[in-house]
């Protein structure tokens, strides 16, 4: 048995390993700036120092992989542009003209005349200094001829239009745009066909982010600065909570239902429960959830049996059963719309399970040696009939992680599925990341589970016979 179960994580490895790669891939693919939105023409210096201490936090400073398999026109040091916005200008004006040592001039000629409007005193060039800068920040995201064309005429136009700038200004802006004309009168495009290998080692963004999960750091939020573990943690609780006591009920009444329906196969009950499962299995979750909210929490309908919302406020000083009553009165609707379409879903597999293992050869052989019916059915066929929900199972761990996205939100219950939403919502991609690989390495350690559990039910299975 044990060999069997190293195995299979053996087997499991790798696949973990390429989830990693497709959630880190991902992570690099949203949009937005994850160093925050700093800067401003007054606060130039301060605002790149705070924005590159925020990168650096964040680890965001350091090269996105072990290696990068690219174009020699590219560099091996395009990753230390810190600004996002900036890194992929240069990177869209490399692919057009390949000529990076220029174009690295180019903006080091933008910055510099940024400094140099920063620098001069108020009393100056306030004109100038309002028309140019936003011309100067847009051309740091801009890589069509065209439009830098444009915005350098507008530049010049400003600087002849206030004399008292030009003077000091000149130089600065003769050189960015001396620099700009340099990129397109001598590219070396052939170098974008001339492939090139660069190595970066282990300190690297995706080394970091891996290591740092397997230790149970998730990094930081986006919005809040505050350690993603901690917020999933606050959310996880309920999450695991709701869908518990859902998945509890659900295999508490389907198993019973399915087995005794088998056993009665096309009589009345049979019948009866057939339809009414086929139409729980039908209804979508989040129009029950809201007829559930409509029909049994508003007077209105005179059936204000149970709470709109949330898990209940707990008073100071209560006791436990009193927590226990509260969370329990509700908790009762958002279970039942958990777990109504599990319970209709697992009875149909039970059933079906079930009718098969009772049409076998060895049932009627015990049959015909005189057990009883209840024998037969429980230590014979129920044991053989669980392969179906077993293989149900493993989709449990990553579910109950990963929550019930609409009925939390419907019903305002701020577990793993509304934290996800609200985090989508607001960019914050850390957290949405951090909860797909736990639903991904609990989907995996639930698959293992079932493998187990397979093993333990039918020996063939681990000797590899079956």
């Amino acid at each position: 048995m044990l060999r069997y179960i190293l195995k299979r994580i053996l087997l499991f490895i790798p696949t973990l390993i390429v989830i990693s790669f497709l959630a880190f891939g991902l992570s690099k693919c949203t949009p937005g700036d994850p160093g925050g939105g700093y800067g401003g023409d007054d606060e130039l210096k301060i605002s790149e120092r705070d924005y590159r201490q925020a990168i650096e936090r964040l680890g965001l400073d350091k090269p996105v992989f072990y290696f990068d398999f690219t174009a020699k026109a590219y560099p091996d040091t395009l990753y230390r542009i810190i600004y996002k916005y900036k890194r992929e200008a240069a990177g869209k004006l490399i692919g057009q003209y390949g000529n990076w040592p220029q174009i690295e001039a180019y903006y080091h000629g933008i910055e510099a005349l940024q400094k140099q409007f920063v620098n001069l005193p108020d009393t100056v060039g306030k004109k100038a200094r309002a028309k140019v800068l936003p011309e100067l920040n847009l051309l740091e995201t801009d890589f069509k001829d065209p439009s830098i064309l444009n915005r350098f005429r507008r530049i010049e136009n400003a600087l002849a239009a206030d004399s008292t700038t030009t003077d000091q200004i000149q130089d600065g802006y003769l050189t960015l745009r001396s620099s700009y004309e340099t990129i397109k009168t001598a590219p070396t495009r052939r170098k974008l066909y001339v492939p090139a290998f660069y190595w970066y080692g282990l300190d690297n963004q995706y080394h970091h982010w891996a290591s740092d999960f397997l230790k149970g750091d998730f990094g930081e939020s986006y919005l809040t600065g505050q350690p993603v573990a901690d917020k999933i943690w606050s959310a996880l609780k309920w999450t695991l909570l709701i869908n518990g006591v859902a998945i509890l009920v659900a295999y508490l009444f389907s198993i019973p239902i399915g087995v005794y329906a088998a056993r009665r196969q096309g009589k009345p009950f049979d019948r009866i429960t057939s339809v009414i499962l086929f139409m729980l299995h039908s209804l979508p979750s989040f129009w029950v959830a809201t007829l559930l909210i409509v029909f049994f929490t508003t007077p209105e309908y005179g059936m204000d049996w149970f709470p709109t919302f949330g898990l209940g406020d707990i008073p100071d000083g209560a006791s436990f059963w009193d927590v226990i009553r509260i969370r329990a009165w509700h908790m009762v609707l958002p279970v039942f719309a958990l777990s109504y379409g599990s319970l209709a879903f697992i009875s149909r597999q039970m059933r079906g399970s079930m009718v098969d293992v009772l049409r076998q050869d060895y049932i009627r052989t015990a049959k015909a040696k005189g057990l009883k019916e209840k024998t037969v059915v429980w230590r014979h066929g129920f044991r053989n009939a669980l392969f179906p929900i077993i293989t149900m199972f493993a989709s449990v761990l990553p579910a109950s992680i990963a929550g019930s996205v609409v009925i939390e939100v419907i019903f305002n219950i701020h577990g793993m599925g509304k934290v996800v939403v609200d985090s989508i919502f607001r960019d914050d991609w850390p957290v949405v990341y951090a909860v797909l690989m736990l639903a991904s390495v609990l989907t995996v350690i639930g698959i293992l589970l079932a493998d187990i559990l397979y093993a333990v039910i039918d020996p063939r299975v681990r000797l590899g016979k079956k």
